[in-house]
């Protein structure tokens, strides 16, 4: 049976091009409908998109198998944009009135087109993340309506390379895939696994992706501080390779024997060691070495961005982990020790009940940022049948009565329907009599010839016989 309702979303990402649909429940739960995913580590480096037509390809693959599972078209999908470029900037903008006033809509406005307005080299802005004004010395979430003199729109912008969302959005066009929404891949991510607490009374969500690593700040819900780190778990997996192997298995060796704290057992009379697949033997000191010297510096570049926050000791929530890099094991530990922070968790699922596809959905953090866009989406993605749209144009106007209030044109015009009437039922008898004269003729004929026309017949052939007229 096909599906008519459903919400589809697409999250491209370093390492994969991850698509998925499914429909909300009234309980708040989502019912995945549909998931897939292609390689794009060959296209894709550090969530900007290099190659448009692989790009494209991955795209239409992704759609094409959704659509199998839905038994139905996709009209428009929600679109996730993160990567490299991506960050925010502070913006003020100032007005003084010239006596205390009423701050009106128009005004609020007015200086919310002018921090659109900010020029940034190579940069454009992909949103606003909405701040506090500040009302002569006192901060007001919304302004409008409030007495004072001076006003100030404190904005946080989201900016990124213009080549980011302009490649993006060149990928779908030549895909013929429709983008319902680009959405900041953080912020959906962040509405999924972070609770309003968290958001209110301070927070950082740290997202260790395979090519980048994405902090994002939190405070009185709202949005304060954004970065993207060009470092990630794959940035480990390549430095393992330095002991002679490919990544495919470096990154199983990171992922069964990796742990950011090493420690080998003192009473141990041989090194700890772990085998590949072809066979070499590897110590696990040697292996740790490498995996514990390359997170010190991802989590060290981690402390430092919440640091330029300037939220470091207001994070009365901690710091949450998450992300496929965030089952480092150990990886809380090693960053209580580079941050002094105690309140650390990882987050490896969304706070949605999910339904169905809980094979690949695993809850390991990868699949996070793709399950809060699809919860980010509210409108139905299902391609729907168009009616004919009715021509342009104003309606045929009806003819207007002039003389609706002429007596004598009334009447003359009663009487012409009731000689037009007789007319017409004069016409329906003459039909009706001539219709009952067709049929008794027919009637006649079936009945055969008369006496008559029997007696005139044999005489006839008598007197004309064939043999008479040779």
């Amino acid at each position: 049976m096909a599906t008519t309702d459903f919400i589809a979303a697409i999250e491209l990402s370093s390492s994969k091009i991850s698509g998925i649909a499914g429909k909300k429940n009234s309980d708040g739960s989502i019912q995945v409908l549909a998931y897939a995913r292609e390689d794009a580590s060959s296209f894709i480096h550090k969530g900007v998109i290099y190659n448009i037509d692989k790009t494209a390809q991955a795209l239409t693959s992704i759609t094409n198998k959704l659509e199998s599972q839905l038994n139905n078209s996709i009209a428009k999908v929600y679109v996730g944009i993160g990567g490299q470029s991506l960050r925010t900037v502070k913006n003020a903008v100032s007005r003084t009135l010239e006596e205390e006033g009423i701050i009106s809509q128009e005004l609020v406005d007015s200086i919310c087109d002018e921090n659109l307005e900010v020029p940034l080299a190579d940069m454009s802005v992909l949103d606003v993340a909405p701040q506090e004004y500040k009302i002569d010395n006192n901060l007001q979430a919304d302004p409008v309506g409030v007495a004072g003199q001076h006003i100030t729109g404190q904005f946080l912008n989201i900016v990124a390379r213009a080549s980011l969302k302009k490649n993006l959005e060149h990928s779908f066009e030549q895909a013929k895939v429709e983008i319902a929404d680009l959405l900041i891949a953080p912020i959906a991510l962040a509405n999924a696994v972070l609770t309003e607490n968290e958001m209110r009374s301070g927070c950082a969500l740290v997202d260790f992706g395979a090519d980048t690593t994405t902090i994002s700040v939190y405070k009185n819900n709202i949005l304060r501080y954004l970065s993207v780190l060009p470092l990630g778990g794959s940035t480990i997996t390549r430095d393992i390779t330095s002991l002679q192997m490919e990544e495919q298995d470096a990154e199983k060796l990171k992922l069964q024997y990796g742990n950011a704290l090493y420690e080998e057992e003192e009473e141990s009379e041989t090194p700890a060691v772990c085998t590949t697949d072809d066979g070499r033997a590897i110590e696990l000191t040697t292996l740790n070495n490498i995996i514990e010297a390359r997170a010190e510096e991802i989590l060290a570049n981690v402390w430092n961005q919440l640091q330029l926050s300037g939220y470091e000791d207001k994070l009365f929530s901690g710091v949450v982990f998450t992300g496929g890099g965030a089952n480092l094991k150990n990886i809380e530990e090693a960053f209580r020790k580079q941050s002094k922070i105690e309140k650390i968790k990882t987050m490896r699922f969304v706070h949605n009940t999910i339904h169905g596809f809980s094979d690949v959905l695993a809850k390991d953090g990868m699949q996070n940022t793709l399950l809060g866009l699809l919860a980010a989406g509210n409108e139905n993605c299902c391609l729907q049948e168009v009616k004919p749209a009715q021509p342009a144009g104003n309606p045929t106007p009806k003819p207007v009565d002039m003389f609706g209030n002429d007596e004598a044109l009334k009447e003359q015009e009663a009487a012409a329907r009731a000689a037009k009437a007789q007319r017409e039922k004069e016409e329906k008898e003459r039909r009706e009599k001539e219709r009952k004269e067709r049929e008794k003729k027919e009637k006649e004929k079936k009945k055969g010839p008369s006496w008559f026309e029997k007696t005139f017949n044999k005489l006839s052939n008598e007197i004309f016989s064939d043999d008479d007229m040779k």
